[in-house]
């Protein structure tokens, strides 16, 4: 796996490689990775904290030990109520709300790793309450396969008429994604580009 892909926003090089290993190692057929956000501390950070995002699920990396052992904190997206951030003075702390259970958060979560991973995070979750409960058709397990450059919306084939559910849950993506833009959460070329991406489901 080439840690290089996931180096876009300053990642620790060495931590990158070490935890994309180890997530090699753990992913499941049609899993991709999609972001990773490496935690990153006021002092030296020897053995940084961890956040992986993939298409299945949310994948924490808690260093123990000096290092030695690892506690992995794992959520799928059906198990995930909500993801947020809070920005402090030179990072973030991220937030992650279970459907069950206790919340699980990672401090000094630099600010721009952090506005994408609840932006990466988010995406997942909203696709995730599309997807049907029944059987997947072959197509649609392909789009879940993807990474998030090409990500398709899962619809169900033959749907002449979008449903009211359908046009609601539409209206509602609309209005979080203005939220985020207008909290400066992201730029304006994602802002139109996500637009873009919600319309083109009518």
């Amino acid at each position: 796996m080439l840690s290089e892909h996931y180096l876009s926003d300053d990642q620790d090089p060495k931590t990158a490689e070490k935890v994309l290993g180890k997530l090699g190692d753990m992913l499941t057929s049609g899993e991709a990775v999609i972001y990773l956000a490496i935690q990153k501390k006021p002092a030296v950070t020897l053995i940084p904290d961890c956040i992986a995002v993939t298409n299945k699920r949310i994948v924490c990396f808690i260093p123990e030990n000096l290092g030695l052992t690892t506690n992995y904190i794992i959520f799928t997206w059906a198990e995930v109520k909500e993801v947020f951030f809070k920005e402090a003075f030179f990072s973030s702390k991220i937030v992650i709300i279970p459907k069950k259970g206790e919340n699980t958060s990672i401090d000094y979560i630099p600010k721009v790793q952090a506005r994408k991973l609840f932006q990466f995070c988010n995406e997942q979750i909203e696709k995730h309450k599309l997807i049907p409960s029944g059987p997947k058709t072959a197509a649609e397990n392909k789009n879940l396969d993807e990474d998030y450059d090409s990500y398709i919306e899962i619809k169900e084939e033959n749907t002449p008429l979008i449903s009211t559910d359908m046009e609601d849950e539409l209206t509602q993506k609309l209005k979080k994604l203005k939220i985020l833009f207008e909290k400066q959460l992201i730029s304006q070329e994602e802002y139109e580009r996500k637009k873009a991406d919600i319309l083109s489901q009518l």
